[in-house]
């Protein structure tokens, strides 16, 4: 049974920090690129950021540039997303995703995208 699963979120500050957890099972997480996706409520769900196999290459939405750091560590099977300077504006569900790959997909490559978890929620309010 192949599993994603998020971990990390919660409710956060205005400038405070959070960081998510994704843990794979039934799956080799160095096969993937990882993906981070957002939803919130009545909105299109958002490409945050993407890591490739190796970890060397990432990228991220022009939102959370500077703000956001991906990262993995195959040897856990796990990825993170570091989120520092949280806003309001970022209060989501935050899920993770398997890239069919080494590297990220672009942005009309999101059909690469073909395992999911059930997503974790990032509250930021004072």
């Amino acid at each position: 049974q192949v599993q994603l699963v998020e971990s990390g979120g919660g409710l956060v500050q205005p400038g405070g920090s959070l960081r998510l957890s994704c843990a794979a099972s039934g799956l080799s997480l160095d096969y993937y690129a990882i993906g981070w996706f957002r939803q919130a409520p009545g909105k299109q769900r958002e490409g945050v950021s993407c890591i490739s196999t190796s970890g060397r290459n990432t990228n991220y939405g022009d939102s959370v540039k500077g703000r956001f750091t991906i990262s993995r560590d195959n040897a856990k099977n796990t990825a993170f997303l570091q989120m520092n300077s949280l806003e309001p504006e970022d209060t989501a569900t935050y899920y993770c995703a398997a890239a069919i790959g080494p590297q990220c997909p672009d942005s009309s490559g999101d059909y690469m995208y073909v395992y999911w978890g059930q997503g974790t929620q990032v509250t930021v309010s004072s």
